[in-house]
C-alpha cells in the first residue's frame, strides 16, 4: 500500500534584514530539538497560516503589485492571510511587531518554498521581506525559537543550514543587491523539486 504523501500547509516566514558595517544581519532563531521540523536549524520568524488569519485586521493591506504575485499560488483570500500570518508570527516568536493591527504596506514577497514529496511535514511557504527599522519592540518571543537574534549574512552562511533555508538566503542576497526600482519589478520564483521556478 503507498503511503499517504503529506499535504502541503500554507505558511509565511518574515524576514527583517537591517545595514551592518558593510554588509547586512539577519533575525534568525535556532528551533529546539523538540520540534519535529527543522530542530536544531537556524530559520527566519514564521509558521502555518491560521483560520484567524483570514478575518484579522490590518492598519494597511500588502501592496497589489505583491498581492498579484501571491495569488498566482493562492485565493485573493489566502493571499491577504499569508501577509497577515507573517506578521502575527513575528510578533510571537521575537516580540518585535508591525503595528496593532499590523502594517503590512511596506513588506515585499521575496519567493516561495515548497517543502519536497515524501516528508512528514510540508510547507507551501512564502518569505516576505520587511524594512527592520519598522519593526517596534524588544526581543522577546514566545520561546519557540532559542537563541535569536541579529546574525551578521555571512555568518549565517557558513553554518549547517536546511536547503531551503539556504537557498532563500541566496535569493535574499540578490534582492539586497537592487535599487528601489529594481525591487519594485522583482518576479519571487518558486522553490519545488529543489529547484528555483517561474511562479
Amino acid at each position: 500500500m503507498d503511503e499517504k504523501i503529506a499535504e502541503l500547509r500554507d505558511a509565511a516566514s518574515l524576514i527583517l534584514p537591517r545595514p551592518h558595517g558593510d554588509g547586512w544581519q539577519v533575525l534568525m532563531g535556532l528551533r529546539h530539538a523538540g520540534h519535529r521540523f527543522l530542530p536544531n536549524r537556524m530559520v527566519f520568524p514564521g509558521g502555518g497560516v491560521d483560520e484567524a488569519d483570514f478575518a484579522a485586521p490590518v492598519a494597511s493591506a500588502l501592496n497589489p503589485g505583491i498581492l498579484a504575485w501571491l495569488e498566482r499560488g493562492a485565493t485573493p483570500d489566502l493571499a491577504r492571510a499569508l501577509g497577515h500570518a507573517a506578521a502575527r508570527e513575528l510578533a510571537e516568536e521575537t516580540g518585535l511587531t508591525l503595528g496593532d493591527p499590523p502594517e503590512l504596506a511596506g513588506l515585499h514577497y521575496l519567493c516561495r518554498a515548497e517543502t519536497p514529496a515524501g516528508r512528514p511535514i510540508r510547507f507551501n511557504a512564502r518569505f516576505f521581506v520587511g524594512d527592520a527599522a519598522s519593526a517596534r519592540g524588544a526581543l522577546a518571543g514566545s520561546g519557540e525559537l532559542e537563541a535569536l537574534d541579529w546574525y551578521p549574512l555571512q555568518d549565517i552562511l557558513r553554518l549547517d543550514l536546511a536547503v531551503a533555508t539556504r537557498v532563500v538566503l541566496d535569493q535574499l542576497q540578490t534582492w539586497l543587491k537592487l535599487d528601489p526600482a529594481g525591487r519594485s519589478v522583482w518576479e519571487p520564483p518558486v522553490l519545488r523539486d529543489r529547484a528555483w521556478q517561474k511562479d
